[in-house]
């Protein structure tokens, strides 16, 4: 029984990157770690991600590129006004401008860079550097 697929599957992925494997397989597929997995590819951080349906939740195949230092979910979900972006880069990430945090808001999922050019605030889900 998983109670959070999220950090289930952020610990495969990290952990698939330690060990120098090219491809691991992430499941049950949701749009939520899609979208995730989706931010993480534009920023370079994995490679091609496909999606395969099974009949049982589906799965992602994400391509590994060498480029994950650490990654994991924040919990619990801290609520992130716009003015308060630099504290929790502070505390999740390892040096300014290093690294993302991913975070829900009104206008779907996106890292803090697009949410403070937006100019809004939301909750945290994950970070990645």
């Amino acid at each position: 029984m998983q109670f959070d697929p999220l950090n289930d599957a952020l610990a495969k992925l990290y952990n698939a990157e330690q060990a120098g494997k090219y491809n691991v397989e992430l499941s049950p597929a949701s749009k939520l770690l899609g979208s995730v997995l989706e931010i993480m590819q534009i920023s370079g951080y994995v490679g091609e991600i496909e999606k395969n349906e099974n009949g049982r939740g589906g799965t992602y195949n994400v391509h590994l590129r060498g480029a994950i230092n650490q990654c994991g979910v924040v919990k619990p979900r801290h609520s992130v006004r716009r003015q308060e972006f630099d504290k929790w880069e502070g505390r999740y990430l390892p040096a300014q401008d290093f690294g993302l945090l991913i975070l829900t808001t009104n206008s779907g999922i996106m890292n803090h860079k697009d949410a403070k050019e937006s100019r809004i605030g939301g909750r945290l889900l994950a970070y990645v550097y």
